[in-house]
Formats: structure tokens, C-alpha cells, sequence
């Protein structure tokens, strides 16, 4: 492997083009229209537009994608996370032309990256899962059937991908119609799928997820677990490692559970397995076979480079992990987005002004530099503050000097709701779910 096409944008592309560089891999960008002048279009070693600013014209168009890796003569894709990560289909492609995929075989994708195969393999083995439905479901008339055998409220979600898209809950008959085909059309534009399936939603559970690595040689590997229960519409906000409530059995026993899962496939390469942890028990969700927003805390917490561990995966390197002790000290992660902080609206435009925050500790994962403009047709991330301290106490206030020293111009950011966040009594305590969100709204009387 000497050359990797980057097959995505935004913060995620700057990230794996670093990686590479350090690994002595050449890169190549691929960009729309709207991201001629973005920052990984001009950190990459070579450029290429792949289409217009729509994403099912440019980052989603398989042959477009394709025919750049062809131009340049790449040797491997890494696909970041959304658009074609979780797409078996796009590996399957990169297989029979002989470009690495770097991530996981077609096939297990096919089912590890796929929610209800996954719930499949996962019943097999003995992993526990809220009951929910045996498949997708196209038509309406039976969905609602389903939901009303398993019981209100129910969780419409999207077979395909993640990050809250095509996801849905619905707490009766009525609400469960309207949502349903609404949740079919945003799986249909996010993943080029729109296959759905429905799962018992539980009110105020933790998030929990658990960090693999495993190689060609039969190696794998846990790197403890995340919480990353700070949620607004099924996407996480704030993510830390490891989770302040768990104790060593249930650590151990999660990640237990994870390793049964990714071995029953023989999975090899990165990949987080997910789970709701409610009144003392964990219960299946869905594999993600791909790099997560949110690596970066583990990297925190083990000294490992997570994507350069999965380039070396996809080379047919062994695992030779130099980590710290798993879990020593604490991270936590708040996405910086382009939006409104106290409506929400998302906020593009120009960026007059950009400083990130330094100092022991602090990382900052971004695309952003002066002068760039925010286009308003892709997700509102604009940057990852991480920060790692001794213990938890000690990485909010790290956090809130972070974020009080950072500074985006020209646009609105939730810099402002993030601290207002890392402020409240139940964060600091750890008294959260994934409803804290909609609690803490609504105590401090701001629009969802």
C-alpha cells in the first residue's frame, strides 16, 4: 500500500490524511463542488471532484468514487465514517478491482454492518437484545402490527448506517404512521437504503459502546468502553471514556459480550460494538464496522492511534498494541457545530476568525481555518475538543477552559451550550440517560 484515496470530507478526512502521512502513504482527496476549497482538498497530496455539492451525486456515487481511485491510481480507500463506510455494496466494488478497503470484508459488513443481520448473529450467540423486529419492514400495515406486538414507545431505525439519521420514536399507533415513511426517505438520502427496522425504546437508558481492533491472524482485542449517553435526536453530543458509573464486573462483563459478537463473524479490522445499559443490564443495539466520531477518547485513555492501527489491519499487519493501562485517567469529547446554540438552527457561513484551544491535554480534531465557508448541505460538525486529565473532575474543567478559549467568527456554534452543559449539576455527577438532553432543555426552558 503506498497510496490512499480518502473517500469522504469534513473533520474525518483531515484525520485519516494525517494518519497516513505519518504512516509514509500518499493521499488523495476527493471533494464536491462545495468543498473545492476544503481543508482536505488541500492537505491531501492530490485533489479530485467527484460531482456537485449533492451527496448522492458526489460522496454517495459509487462509480464517481471509483473512477477517482482509478485516475490516481490508488492502491486503497478508507471511507471515514457515513456516506459509504457501512456500504457493502462500495466494498464489495473495491474488492473486484483490487483496491484495499480499508475496513472490513463485504461479507462482514453485510452483516455486522447491517443493524437487523446483526441483531441476527447477535440472538444466535446468545448476546441479550430488546426485542424488536425479526427484519426490515417496507410496508406500513405490518410495521405497525409489529409495534403494536412489541409494544409502545418503539424505536424506528434505518438497517444501513448510524449518527441519528433515519431514526425515529414513536409512542403510539398514531405517531408510529406519520414517523415510519419519514424514517424510510431519510435512510434512502443518507445511505442510499431505505430499509428500516423497529426495536422497544427504552426511556432512560445509558449508552454504552465498546472500542475493537482485530487483525488477519485471528487477534482481537477490546479497548474498553465509552459512555456517550449526551444525546439531541439519536446524535451524540458529548462522549467519554470510560463510562464514570460502571463498575469492574460490568466492565468486564460488557466487554465479554462485544468479543462474543466480533468473533462469531471472524471480524477483522476497526469497529465499535453498541449497547443500552439499563438497571444493571447491557442489551445489544448494533455493530458499527468503521472508525467512530468519537475514537479519539480512546485514543486518549490508551495512547493508541486507532486509524492508523486499522491502515496497518487492511496492510495485513499484526496487531502489536503498545497501549497504556486500558482506561488510565479520563476523556471526554464536545462536537463543535455550525448551529444556532439555543434553537439549534444550523448556522453556515463564512468563518472570519478561527482560534483552537491548546495547552496540556487539549486536543482539537477540525476542518475549520479562516476564511472558510461552512456549506450548508452536510452535517453541521465542525470540530472535536478533546481533553484527558487524571480523572473526570479534573477533564470538565479542563474542557470549560477549552472551550472558553475557543474561537469561531462569523458563524453561530453550541460552543455556549456545551459549557452550559459541562455546568450542570447531574453532568458533573454523572446523573445522566439518554433523555438528559430533553430533561435539561426543558429545565432551562430553551427550544429542543
Amino acid at each position: 500500500m503506498k497510496k490512499v484515496l480518502i473517500a469522504n470530507r469534513g473533520e474525518i478526512a483531515v484525520r485519516v490524511i494525517r494518519a497516513c502521512q505519518e504512516l509514509g502513504l500518499r493521499t488523495v482527496a476527493v471533494h464536491s463542488l462545495a468543498d473545492k476549497q476544503a481543508l482536505h482538498a488541500k492537505l491531501a497530496d492530490e485533489s479530485i471532484c467527484i460531482g456537485p455539492a449533492e451527496s448522492a451525486r458526489s460522496y454517495l456515487h459509487i462509480p464517481s468514487v471509483m473512477s477517482a481511485a482509478e485516475l490516481a491510481g490508488v492502491d486503497a480507500i478508507h471511507p471515514g465514517y457515513g456516506f459509504l463506510s457501512e456500504n457493502a455494496e462500495f466494498a464489495s466494488v473495491c474488492e473486484q478491482y483490487g483496491v484495499t478497503f480499508i475496513g472490513p470484508l463485504s461479507t462482514q459488513m453485510a452483516t455486522l454492518g447491517n443493524k437487523v443481520q446483526a441483531r441476527k448473529l447477535a440472538a444466535s450467540v446468545g448476546v441479550p437484545m430488546l426485542p424488536g423486529s425479526e427484519g426490515t419492514i417496507k410496508s406500513e400495515r405490518k410495521a405497525l402490527a409489529v409495534a403494536r406486538e412489541i409494544g409502545f414507545p418503539v424505536i424506528i431505525k434505518a438497517a444501513a448506517g448510524g449518527g441519528g439519521r433515519g431514526m425515529k420514536i414513536a409512542n403510539s399507533a398514531e405517531d408510529f404512521l406519520r414517523l415510519f415513511p419519514l424514517a424510510r426517505r431519510e435512510a434512502q438520502v443518507s445511505f442510499g437504503n431505505p430499509d428500516c427496522y423497529i426495536e422497544k425504546f427504552l426511556t432512560h437508558p445509558r449508552h454504552i459502546e465498546v472500542q475493537i481492533l482485530a487483525d488477519h491472524f485471528g487477534k482481537v482485542e477490546h479497548l474498553g468502553e465509552r459512555d456517550c449517553s449526551i444525546q439531541r435526536r439519536h446524535q451524540k453530543i458529548i462522549e467519554e471514556a470510560p463510562c464514570p458509573i460502571l463498575s469492574a464486573k460490568d466492565r468486564e462483563r460488557v466487554g465479554e459480550l462485544a468479543l462474543k459478537l466480533v468473533n462469531a463473524k471472524g471480524y477483522r479490522s476497526l469497529g465499535t460494538v453498541e449497547f443500552l445499559f439499563n438497571e444493571g443490564q447491557f442489551y445489544f443495539m448494533e455493530m458499527n464496522v468503521r472508525a467512530q466520531v468519537e475514537h479519539p477518547v480512546t485514543e486518549m485513555v490508551t495512547g493508541i492511534d486507532l486509524i492508523k492501527e486499522q491502515i496497518l489491519i487492511a496492510q495485513g499487519k499484526p496487531l502489536a498494541l503498545k497501549a497504556r493501562k486500558i482506561c488510565a485517567g479520563h476523556a471526554i469529547e464536545c462536537r463543535i457545530n455550525a448551529e444556532d446554540p439555543v434553537t439549534f438552527a444550523p448556522w453556515p457561513g463564512k468563518v472570519t476568525d478561527f482560534h483552537q484551544p491548546g495547552g496540556l491535554g487539549v486536543r482539537v480534531d477540525s476542518m475549520l481555518y479562516s476564511g472558510y465557508t461552512v456549506p450548508s448541505m452536510y452535517d453541521s460538525l465542525l470540530a472535536k475538543v478533546i481533553v484527558y486529565g487524571d480523572d473526570r473532575a479534573e477533564c470538565i474543567v479542563r474542557m470549560q477552559r477549552a472551550l472558553r478559549e475557543m474561537k469561531v467568527d462569523g458563524i453561530r456554534t453550541n460552543i455556549e451550550f456545551h459549557l452550559r452543559l459541562l455546568a450542570d449539576e447531574d453532568f458533573r455527577t454523572a446523573n445522566i440517560s439518554t433523555r438528559f438532553l430533553d430533561e435539561f432543555i426543558g429545565r432551562n426552558k430553551a427550544p429542543l
